[in-house]
């Protein structure tokens, strides 16, 4: 199969990248806290995933949000 050619202009993954410079750096001894991506090693919470569903189940989440995206959002956002 032929690769799109405008694939090759992507950038590489950020994440394999950090993970050669970890492999590099582990090989020279070094002690590394691994603080990349994330795995979870606990289940998502019952209530998250009963919400989540939910609320991808109401036609009125089956859109995009508005350009300026979602006003309480934003205005939650700005809070924090």
């Amino acid at each position: 199969m032929e690769e799109f050619h405008k694939v090759r202009r992507l950038p590489p993954y950020v994440f394999e990248q950090v993970n050669r410079l970890k492999a590099s750096a582990r090989s020279r001894g070094a002690d590394i806290i691994d603080l990349g991506m994330g795995n979870p090693d606990l289940p998502t919470p019952k209530a998250i995933v009963d919400k989540l569903c939910e609320v991808v189940r109401d036609p009125r989440t089956h859109r995009y949000s508005s350009s300026r995206g979602i006003p309480g959002l934003r205005r939650a956002q700005a809070n924090y």
